[in-house]
């Protein structure tokens, strides 16, 4: 095995929880409101049922192939030729989804914070610091998680917390007025994010307590649908009627934060939370593609090629989109078909076939027997 290092299944939903929230909850609070309005807050609740049936989907394919991640098992499945193409359609998206993500990045700094610095620097600043910690191995960004995941948990219930005196409860009434549809249209865009559930398939092998991690999928699935529900609550119940008009509707709230003219401008909180959860996400990110794409070329080590991926993946991020405002359009209309057929529709395809070739096998073997 390329990978020598092991994490626990707490460690493994620990590195998950980050892994999706950290982009999902500045933009897609502002795409959700769009069309789900008042009920901005269910959307998460649908979204999470994408969540839970590709933690299913990916728990099934480990136990049938439980040494190997998807890039291999894939070869398994569908043959050497066609398991090498899907593979590189996985390698490609993840370097795709990785420079998307250091865009996203890149723009929120630069945009609200370092107004002045280039954005190629503050993009490069962060996939190096990256590329240490893939360089280091999964048991690191295991442990990396364990210490950043309970500061970010508590540090986004304080503020919620200290938005409390801001908030109108009226604005969430009326409560589905126009019935269903609004809620679970405003679901399809997060529906793409919990699809990146699948990149427990490249974690899964490396799991040393493995009955557990199925559970522990299940609760990071649940944890992230929480977060996001509370998160769209606090920003409808603050913003009202035009969250939709911010790009970034949660930052955008917690300006409201004033207590006693004492406690205010902690926006660099926010975002010391943020790029702490920036960092978890492209490192798993970085880390499934320097391993996926070390397998699929039949490497013995991975980490030769972290450097060279880490250019391509800047390269990605200054490509991805001529501006913000193209990539919030992106990433409120095709996006997440692009993202659940390919983390979704192409595991379940997987799964139907290793199954149906189980079948098949047991009825040879009861033929001849």
């Amino acid at each position: 095995m390329i990978e020598k290092g092991k994490i626990s299944a707490a460690q493994m939903g620990m590195m998950m929880y980050p892994t999706i929230i950290a982009t999902a909850i500045l933009l897609v609070p502002a795409i959700t409101a769009r069309h789900a309005k008042q009920d901005m807050w269910l959307s998460p609740l649908w979204a999470s049922l994408i969540g839970f049936l590709t933690v299913y989907i990916t728990v099934r394919l480990h136990e049938l192939y439980p040494e190997k991640t998807i890039i291999e098992y894939s070869e398994d499945i569908l043959g050497k030729f066609l398991g090498k193409v899907i593979g590189l359609i996985f390698l490609f998206y993840y370097l795709y989804a990785n420079g998307i993500i250091i865009r996203e990045y890149g723009e929120f700094v630069v945009g609200n914070f370092l107004f002045y610095t280039p954005l190629v620097v503050v993009m490069g600043s962060m996939v190096l610091a990256c590329s240490f910690a893939v360089r280091n191995g999964v048991e690191v960004i295991g442990r990396l998680a364990q210490m950043i995941v309970p500061i970010v948990i508590i540090l986004i219930v304080i503020n919620i917390i200290l938005l409390i005196p801001d908030m109108e409860v009226a604005n969430m009434f009326p409560i589905m007025e126009k019935g269903i549809m609004p809620s679970l249209k405003g679901s399809i865009i997060p529906q793409g994010w919990f699809s990146e559930f699948l990149l427990i398939a490249f974690l899964l092998p490396y799991v040393a307590d493995r009955n557990k991690g199925k559970r522990w999928g299940m609760i990071s699935v649940a944890a992230v649908m929480l977060t996001l529900s509370l998160v769209n609550i606090a920003v409808l119940f603050v913003l009202g009627g035009i969250t939709d008009r911010f790009t970034y509707p949660a930052f955008s709230a917690v300006r409201y934060i004033s207590i006693a003219d004492f406690l205010e401008h902690i926006e660099a909180i926010v975002m010391a939370l943020w790029v702490a959860g920036i960092f978890m996400k492209v490192a798993v990110f970085y880390y499934a593609l320097v391993l996926g794409t070390a397998q699929w070329m039949n490497l013995e080590d991975y980490r030769p090629i972290i450097f060279p991926m880490g250019f391509l993946i800047l390269l990605f991020a200054v490509w991805s989109a001529p501006s913000l405002m193209e990539l919030t359009h992106y990433l409120g209309s095709t996006s997440p078909f692009y993202r659940i057929s390919i983390q979704v529709g192409i595991p379940l395809l997987l799964l139907f076939v290793a199954k149906w070739r189980k079948r098949a096998n047991n009825q040879k073997l009861t033929q001849q027997g």
